[in-house]
């Protein structure tokens, strides 16, 4: 799950972590009264959308006024801001951050991850804070120095010092960064987070490291820990069908493509897509309908699916172990009946209750076309699609 910056700079405020003083506007009035509460000779008027590249995109103006503040925020609110993250749809913008100016020294950048390749947090830091990191990984990677950490111990505070000099912080501000740096881990364990990105971190002129942008995410499998976090979710930031979806526990995502996909597993989920991809179609979705899925469950995930208009033909892949293959044949019947089905419909069954599902989808009398495989699956919904 993602949160907005002003959101993820809160929780840092709560840990005690340096953020600039701001205030979250949804008009031009509010954004108006938020640089008076501020009381700064410079405000910074930020977009805030679920999405990197929001400067590059015009998403952030430094006002010098009251006057600015307005001609932004009116500029701002209700904007289509298009970011490389965004894709070329964009979002809309519907909140700002009115945040005081700040006299930046220098940007560095520092941010927190899960490492799968030694299953450990690791803490990564670069004095080219304020650009893509992604680019400096792939241009400079000498220039990202890593701290790996022992989830026994945690955090120490001679990795954070040893990182801080790598970066090159000066050294008087040495001890303030080991103690943002620490605080930033503190965040990213007792909030479960999968991100913790501070980009840039800043020194200012008056000799203070803090947080200029801030991106938490979190691990939707630990939201039921976290209610406070819960409530920071900007469902307007969301795909519709994946709000939908989450309602009725399904792993579901937005793809670009024209065929829809029902699978149960995640992994059998992104084997279907390749296949699809292989004989030369392009899936609409990433579904997956789990292990436990009911006949509702399916219904609704079907329903998810059609509500998509560039869905042209669908392909269920179910390899029934814990799922059985008659509750999703069911499931499809009863989801077909509900929406008037006319798209091409291509189902392959295999496991549990197999022979119980194939009758229930031969005796149903809709249009579908069996698969004996995968592949034959698969080459059949495209052609199908074509």
């Amino acid at each position: 799950m993602n949160i907005h910056e002003y959101q993820g700079k809160e929780i840092l405020r709560s840990y005690g972590v340096a953020v600039p003083n701001g205030r979250v506007a949804f008009t031009v009035e509010e954004a108006v009264e938020a640089a008076k509460e501020l009381g700064s000779s410079v405000c910074v008027v930020k977009a805030q959308i679920h999405a990197g590249g929001r400067g590059k995109a015009g998403g952030v103006k430094v006002a010098k006024s009251l006057d600015e503040v307005r001609t932004y925020a009116s500029e701002l609110l209700g904007k289509v801001l298009v970011t490389h993250q965004t894709g070329p749809e964009g979002k809309e913008v519907k909140r700002l951050l009115i945040e005081e100016g700040c006299d930046i020294k220098k940007e560095y950048y520092i941010g927190l991850v899960l490492d799968r390749a030694t299953s450990r947090v690791v803490l990564m830091g670069s004095e080219e804070g304020g650009t893509e990191i992604e680019e400096v990984a792939a241009k400079t990677p000498e220039k990202i120095f890593k701290e790996y950490i022992d989830p026994a111990v945690g955090l120490q505070a001679f990795q954070a010092r040893r990182l801080a000099f790598n970066i090159n912080i000066p050294k008087e501000l040495i001890n303030q960064a080991v103690k943002f740096m620490m605080g930033l881990y503190q965040v990213f364990v007792e909030k479960d987070c999968s991100i913790a990105e501070i980009n840039p971190l800043v020194v200012t002129g008056d000799g203070k490291v803090m947080a200029l942008d801030a991106k938490l995410n979190f691990d939707s499998n630990a939201l039921y820990r976290h209610s406070d976090v819960l409530e920071y979710r900007d469902l307007d930031e969301e795909d519709p069908k994946e709000v939908e979806a989450s309602k009725f526990d399904l792993n579901y995502i937005a793809l670009d493509g024209n065929i829809g996909c029902m699978v149960n597993g995640a992994g059998l989920a992104m084997a279907t897509m390749d296949i699809i991809k292989y004989y030369g179609g392009e899936p609409a979705n990433f579904l997956d309908v789990g292990g436990g899925a009911t006949t509702e469950k399916v219904t609704e995930a079907f329903k998810i699916i059609l509500s998509d208009p560039k869905v042209k033909g669908i392909f269920v892949n179910i390899f029934g172990g814990i799922m059985k293959c008659d509750v999703i044949a069911t499931g499809i019947v009863e989801a077909t009946k509900q929406v008037g089905l006319s798209l091409p419909l291509v189902v392959r069954l295999e496991g549990t209750n197999v022979e119980l599902g194939k009758k229930i989808l031969e005796e149903s009398g809709l249009n579908i076309t069996a698969a004996e495989s995968m592949a034959d699956g698969a080459q059949k919904i495209v052609e199908l699609v074509r």
